[in-house]
């Protein structure tokens, strides 16, 4: 047990070195950056809390973060299709190693080509358009990338299409670390497949949907790569899809204000460790409930 303790550590080690390198690191250095003016092309002055009073008073990253919020809309979806999609996989069906790689291709697809792509079906002659006015639900074509009301909804398609496969094979883990003793006995005693589901695996599932909902949270208030493509920095149309991530790449990137642009990490971070310590308690507070 010793040896596998220390080859376990062992295989820990360079992941921990990376993460402090490119993760807590950068945390430490940006702290400070927040309280000050710091920009490349001026001398550093300290401001205190100037840089958040700048932010909420400042419109556009009110527009990002509501954005940002709204964007949170995708994680019960992403969960609840995942988990579908795991208890599917779990079968002993034919072909299930084909539908589980296929399912899990988009994950390891780069999200630049498939934001692209993704790009060129919501285009006004692209293909979503062309199947909609086929099957006669449109007469017209929709400009989905320019529509204010169906821009975000677009962008946070693609961020559910990527992640199913990711959170499906976390899911997938957790069915097959359920006992299947509970599940034989409980069809023994009457029960159809759905209330096997739903009063054994979901609760026994509960400390998966737990750990995907945390991350699904914090990837969508996070979210960049799928808007700055599609979008690019200024959030078009109208702002309607900026979300945090892109304005604060923009203000460090393009407009050099390094310090606004760590004062507005350091509130959305806070803002993501507040609902993620909500979630944590509703969840986990549910997940007791199931248990009893």
């Amino acid at each position: 047990m010793r040896r596998q303790a220390i080859f376990a550590y062992l295989i820990l080690i360079p992941g921990i070195i990376m993460l402090l390198i490119f993760t807590f690191y950068p945390i430490v250095r940006g702290l400070p950056l927040a309280f000050t003016d710091y920009s490349v092309v001026d001398t550093t002055h300290w401001t205190g809390w100037k840089n958040f009073k700048r932010a909420f008073s400042d419109p556009i990253f009110g527009a990002a973060l509501k954005n940002s919020l709204i964007y949170i809309v995708v994680v019960p979806f992403l969960q609840i299709i995942s988990i579908l999609m795991a208890i599917l996989v779990n079968n002993k069906l034919r072909f299930v190693q084909f539908f589980r790689v296929a399912y899990f291709v988009p994950v390891v697809t780069s999200m630049v080509a498939a934001a692209i792509a993704w790009k060129w079906v919501y285009e006004e002659q692209g293909i979503l358009n062309y199947f909609l006015m086929e099957f006669g639900i449109l007469d017209e074509p929709i400009s989905f990338m320019v529509e204010t009301k169906l821009a975000l909804m677009g962008v946070m398609i693609v961020t559910v299409w990527k992640g199913l496969g990711f959170y499906m094979m976390i899911y997938l883990a957790g069915l097959q670390s359920i006992p299947t003793e509970m599940q034989e006995a409980a069809r023994i005693d009457g029960a159809n497949r759905w209330r096997v589901i739903w009063h054994i695996t979901i609760p026994l599932l509960m400390p998966f949907v737990l750990l995907c909902s945390l991350l699904s949270v914090m990837g969508a208030i996070q979210v960049f790569d799928e808007v700055f493509v599609m979008h690019g920095s200024l959030g078009d149309p109208a702002y309607s899809t900026l979300t945090t991530s892109v304005y604060s790449y923009r203000i460090a990137f393009t407009d050099f204000e390094f310090g606004y642009s760590a004062a507005l990490g350091l509130l959305v971070a806070i803002i993501i460790t507040i609902i993620s310590i909500a979630m944590f308690r509703f969840t986990r507070k549910g997940g007791l409930t199931y248990y009893e």
